[in-house]
C-alpha cells in the first residue's frame, strides 16, 4: 500500500480528531485526565485505563499546551484544535516517514 504523504496525514487527523472526541464523550473525561479515576464506573476505569498508552501519545505532549491556554477561562476551542493539529501533523509526518523506511528496507 503506497499512500501520499499528504493524504496520511489527514487521514492520520481524521482518526486523532475522532479517538479525540470520541473517547470524551464515551468516558465523559477531560483532555487532561490521561487515566482513569476511581469515581467513575468499572468499565468507564477499564476503557480509560486500556486507552490511556494512546492517549498519552496523542495528548501527553500537549499538556503545557493545554495548562497554558487554561489560564484565561474565555479560550476560543480553534487554539486548542489548531495545537492538536499542528502536533499530530509532526507525529504523522514521522510515522509516515518511519513506515516508509521499514517498506524499503524490506
Amino acid at each position: 500500500m503506497n499512500i501520499s504523504r499528504i493524504k496520511f496525514v489527514f487521514i492520520f487527523l481524521a482518526f486523532a480528531f475522532a479517538f479525540l472526541f470520541g473517547t470524551n464523550l464515551l468516558l465523559g473525561q477531560p483532555t487532561e485526565s490521561l487515566l482513569g479515576v476511581a469515581s467513575q464506573g468499572v468499565w468507564k476505569a477499564t476503557i480509560s485505563t486500556i486507552l490511556s498508552p494512546i492517549k498519552i501519545i496523542l495528548i501527553g505532549p500537549l499538556l503545557p499546551f493545554i495548562k497554558f491556554l487554561h489560564q484565561d477561562p474565555d479560550t476560543p476551542p480553534p487554539f486548542f484544535l489548531l495545537g492538536f493539529a499542528f502536533y499530530w501533523t509532526i507525529l504523522a509526518l514521522i510515522i509516515h516517514y518511519v513506515i516508509g523506511k521499514i517498506k524499503r528496507t524490506d
